[in-house]
């Protein structure tokens, strides 16, 4: 035994040592290697050392185009670089004066008695809306869904003449669309400067006055202009800020306090825009799309600081709409047209009758569980 142990010692010790080499495995399908009781799974070799593939020859040409087309190549090395993302400072509207205003119209075909089953929970019968902003464009027809929806309605504007011609017409489309009917929605009409908190109060407590009571408020009011932002007057965006963003808090604070007094429930819906989410291109508005993040931001905040004395509060932000101003800016910009649309994935602008129904769902018991919410009216826009 010993002399057979010194033998195998002295074959190892003669024996050139080599690097242990693996070979890869073969990848088999999983049906040749599954592992049963008379089939176990083969083994499998390895290898440790390094399999270096030949590189493909390097094109330089096809790299070089490509290149461009990344950070590392020349600014402005194409012509559609940013085309349809970026603002054009050429594009200005600005807001026109209120005699300058164009006039909106009661939608008309939607306020009739109709037989289609639906929630009873969707019926504001016995409610009180304001709406501010609500003798024109998408105020007016916010409006008409409530009266449709069965609540009487003040609406507030800076034009009280204007919005006492709309309140009457609100009223006659109803009798004409609903002949025989008892029971006539009260519209009124009312003043407000929404920046001003002496005006807001005072716009409350006459409707409180004329109503008796406050359920549910929807604040319309508010308007855009396009100036590139170097070139905007500061006292124009102040004036934007103060209607778009203070008239929303004034109004806000002032319905939610009325409501906590009358320990009632209620819902408040602030009307924002998709602008406070996205940059609309290819105008410049930032004072506007900052002013309406905000409204969304203060939507969910006060969702939250008012829920223990069950009011609500929730966003609409609408897409781009079709009213009468918006007409009016594609009148004097016709280009605009196809570059908004092109960027819908409905391919089409909304109309103001569109909201009629959000505006109702919000108001109304069928959103009871709603509140703090943004609900996007913008055909897709925000989602692409």
């Amino acid at each position: 035994m010993k002399s057979t142990l010194l033998r195998q010692v002295a074959r190892a010790s003669a024996t050139p040592v080599r690097a242990p080499t693996f070979t890869a495995a073969t990848r088999v399908p999983f049906s040749q290697t599954e592992k049963t009781a008379t089939h176990p799974p083969r083994a499998r070799n390895f290898s440790n050392g390094t399999v270096l593939k030949e590189k493909a020859p390097k094109d330089d040409a096809d790299h070089n185009k490509h290149d461009e087309y990344s950070t590392s190549g020349k600014p402005g090395a194409f012509k559609h670089e940013g085309q349809h993302s970026r603002t054009d400072n050429r594009i200005k509207f600005e807001y026109p004066e209120e005699d300058n205003l164009p006039a909106s119209k009661p939608v008309q075909g939607r306020g009739g008695f109709h037989f289609k089953r639906t929630l009873a929970s969707f019926s504001l019968e016995g409610r009180v809306g304001v709406v501010t902003g609500g003798a024109r464009g998408l105020g007016l027809v916010m409006s008409q869904a409530l009266v449709v929806s069965g609540a009487d309605v003040a609406i507030v504007d800076l034009n009280k003449e204007e919005a006492a011609r709309q309140a009457e017409g609100l009223m006659k489309h109803f009798r004409e669309e609903n002949p025989g009917a008892e029971n006539i929605p009260k519209v009124t009409a009312h003043y407000a400067d929404v920046s001003s908190p002496e005006s807001v109060n005072a716009a409350i407590a006459e409707i409180v006055a004329d109503h008796g009571k406050i359920d549910n408020l929807v604040t319309s009011a508010g308007f855009t202009e396009n100036f590139d932002a170097i070139q905007y007057p500061f006292d124009r965006m102040q004036k934007l800020w103060g209607v778009n963003v203070n008239g929303t808090y004034l109004f806000a604070i002032g319905v939610a306090k009325h409501l906590m007094e009358r320990k009632a429930p209620g819902s408040v819906v602030f009307i924002g825009s998709m602008s406070g989410s996205i940059v609309n291109v290819p105008q410049p508005q930032a004072p506007y799309n900052a002013a309406k993040a905000a409204v969304r931001h203060l939507a969910s905040s006060l969702a939250v600081e008012w829920a223990h004395a069950g009011i609500r509060v929730n966003c609409i932000s609408p897409g781009y709409m079709l009213t009468a101003l918006t007409k009016k800016i594609l009148d004097d910009n016709p280009e605009l047209a196809n570059k908004w649309t092109s960027l819908i994935p409905q391919g089409k602008m909304g109309r103001p009758e569109d909201l009629m129904g959000a505006v109702t769902f919000l108001c109304s018991d069928a959103s009871g569980y709603v509140t703090g919410a943004d609900l996007r009216v913008d055909g897709g826009y925000t989602v692409t």
